[in-house]
């Protein structure tokens, strides 16, 4: 159904369209439907910082910021879904319009700026979910968390903490996404002193968290595809001496090289999609070859087609995750990845191919 609905959509302003699409996408799981969009994924369980994952392909944070529609978006056959950025407190975001398509290269700059509802507004809606409230998720959580604008960078890591606290009790795993370019010097926080700093905060606080809940949930870590080798280098040092539980590669991009010819390239803004690909997985095959091998690494950005996964896991990535390609593909793409990721270990485990 989706390729019938994705003309009208597409016609649509970006914004509105992104609503459209997710109060669709609750109706249709209200009502049953959910198997008209496309094919589950196959059963593939892949084991990552102790949790089991149904597959290997999950949702990106950002399309369910508020993390209103997990039901809906467990139910098209995802392996995890991650939902935000959500900070502590509500804020709008940047001033609209802030979206913008590119259609012909699969491909969307946005600027929104963490626009969310504050973190209690996100736990509300898990805890009205029907899966979290029953326990039962067909899948993995994560909540990405953010802090919000008004916030400096010497102050940051106070509200990361604060959402740390408040996600952990519903969270499989927390991403704490310092990667975002559409928030005022927030990339700052990837420098080695910030980092070291800011994680050595958050796994502080764990430990008393999961003395309370009997249970340590991971935390990952988001990086840009626009760090330049040596921080992608000492990026890693951090990691691997702290013992960062994951890393996800890579957030959307400044660069506009590969869409000049394009008048939204003007756009400011992180752009995502097809031309995002080769960056984000060269930074991603950097990283996990400074990285020690314990720790693994989700691989998003740029993926269109079940090969752009098999890409990111040749790369090193255990897990990958789709957003923009997952908007002009539609659910679809979901198994479409799955079952190339599968094949993929299939076949070397078998000694039949050797694939890039």
């Amino acid at each position: 159904m989706y390729p019938i609905a994705r003309p009208f959509l597409m016609r649509m302003d970006p914004e509105r369209a992104h609503s459209a699409t997710l109060a669709g996408l609750d109706r249709m799981h209200a009502l049953g439907l959910t198997s008209l969009l496309t094919k589950r994924p196959p059963s593939h369980p892949v084991r990552v910082f102790g949790l089991d994952f149904p597959n290997a392909v999950g949702l990106a944070a950002g399309l369910d910021k508020n993390a209103g529609h997990v039901d809906a978006l467990f139910a098209l056959g995802f392996g995890f879904v991650e939902v935000g950025t959500i900070t502590p407190r509500p804020q709008s975001g940047n001033p609209k319009p802030r979206l913008f398509r590119i259609p012909e290269e699969n491909a969307i700059i946005n600027r929104m700026g963490f626009n969310n509802d504050g973190m209690d507004a996100a736990i509300r809606n898990l805890e009205a979910s029907r899966f979290v409230r029953a326990n039962k998720k067909p899948g993995i959580l994560g909540i990405n968390i953010g802090k919000n604008k008004d916030t400096d960078n010497d102050s940051a890591w106070r509200d990361y903490v604060t959402c740390f606290e408040r996600a952990y009790p519903l969270a499989d795993y927390v991403t704490v996404n310092i990667s975002s370019p559409n928030t005022m010097g927030l990339r700052e926080l990837q420098e080695e002193q910030a980092l070291r700093r800011l994680i050595a905060s958050l796994f502080e606080r764990r430990e008393q968290l999961a003395t309370r809940h009997g249970r340590r949930v991971p935390v990952l870590v988001k990086l840009s595809p626009d760090l330049a080798e040596p921080d992608i280098d000492a990026a890693a040092r951090v990691f691997t001496e702290l013992k960062v539980d994951g890393v996800i590669a890579t957030n959307t991009t400044i660069s506009r090289l590969t869409v000049q010819a394009y008048p939204q390239a003007a756009e400011a803004g992180g752009l995502s999609g097809g031309p995002l690909l080769a960056r984000s997985t060269s930074c991603l095959r950097r990283l996990c070859s400074r990285l020690d091998d314990s720790i693994p690494v989700i691989g998003v950005g740029g993926i269109c087609k079940g090969a752009d996964a098999v890409a990111k896991t040749a790369a090193g990535a255990t897990l990958v995750q789709l957003y923009t390609g997952f908007v002009y593909r539609g659910p679809r793409l979901i198994a479409e990845c799955a079952e190339a990721i599968r094949r993929r270990k299939v076949d070397r485990a078998s000694g039949i191919a050797n694939l890039p």
